[in-house]
């Protein structure tokens, strides 16, 4: 167990908050893998005070996905409190507040990176959640809005004066989206000029390079994001042979399954072309798997896959 001031984590690898894809099942299988610290994806904090169903669905988690974070989003202190206190009634390790995401249906309300611009909107928003609620918080953010305003030290210092116990960063500009590179150089700096523990995030594409983020930024641990879809192992830094990797694949299929119901075929459509990408004729099983229908057919196409290797 890492402990991170009043954060502990299994592991120093965790999992990024990923739209459309951390969702329960992947969570329980990342865990499995050796992941530290699960995370919910961004959660309304408007939906979870107005009791919405879908939002408050996207709360749901199990014991197996511990330490688990709780993500939520918004512009307006007195919700976000609202909202942390709901949370905290589910009782989850962390609740993370999310200043990063690029989104534009997100920035586009004021939401997630665009209270970069903000420094001092950014200290009370943090600062309402830190007072509601007992539990750790944490906050993720980028470096800034563009390249001509990095202003990443004075977001750190509002969320250090509020009394977060966490920070993430993922070394782009919102500017940048997913693009181009991400700047460790920013990440290593925050990390030596503030005193509140930092997890480094961006370009992590293999467990070495995990390891080789914090050897260099300092920083105790790393969160993964796109490098974890379709490959759990990066958590351990195991290379699966093919019949682990299918043997998974039925494995997610499943959780997905008792999840979803018979939704969950087309939900796990999109995870398992990344599991399969670069095997031998994944391009043949890649156009059956987006036509099936049923499970039975799903395992049928990825025995015969198997049986190719």
């Amino acid at each position: 167990m890492i402990e991170l001031g009043r954060i502990k984590l299994a592991g120093p690898l965790v999992l990024a908050p990923i739209a459309g894809f951390t969702d329960s099942p992947f969570r329980k299988i990342c865990v499995s893998h050796g992941c530290g610290l699960t995370m919910t994806e961004l959660i309304s904090a408007e939906g979870i005070v107005r009791k919405n169903k879908k939002t408050m669905d996207l709360l749901k988690f199990t014991e197996e996905e511990r330490p688990f974070a709780i993500q939520i989003f918004g512009r307006k202190p007195e919700t976000m409190a609202a909202a942390a206190e709901v949370v905290e009634t589910l009782s989850p390790d962390i609740i993370d507040i999310n200043m990063g995401c690029p989104a534009r249906k997100v920035v586009g309300s004021g939401n997630g990176a665009a209270l970069l611009r903000e420094p001092q909107l950014v200290n009370k928003i943090a600062e309402s959640v830190v007072k509601k609620t007992r539990l750790p918080v944490s906050a993720k953010i980028r470096i800034g809005w563009d390249d001509a305003n990095l202003n990443y030290l004075d977001v750190v210092k509002s969320l250090e004066d509020a009394g977060i116990s966490m920070i993430i960063v993922h070394g782009r500009t919102r500017a940048q989206q997913y693009s181009g590179k991400a700047d460790w150089n920013v990440i290593k700096e925050i990390r030596e000029k503030t005193s509140v523990p930092v997890i480094g995030n961006g370009d992590i594409d293999s467990y070495k390079t995990a390891y080789g983020m914090m050897e260099f930024s300092g920083c105790p641990a790393v969160m993964i994001g796109r490098g974890a879809i379709g490959n759990p192992w990066i958590f351990s830094g195991r290379t699966p042979d093919s019949r682990e990797i299918i043997e998974t694949v039925k494995l997610h299929l499943d959780l997905m399954l008792d999840e979803y119901g018979s939704r969950g075929i087309h939900m796990m459509r999109k995870h398992i072309v990344r599991y399969i990408h670069g095997t031998k004729n994944a391009a043949r099983a890649r156009s059956a798997i987006v036509k099936a229908v049923s499970r039975e057919e799903i395992i049928s196409i990825l025995d015969e896959l198997e049986e190719s290797e």
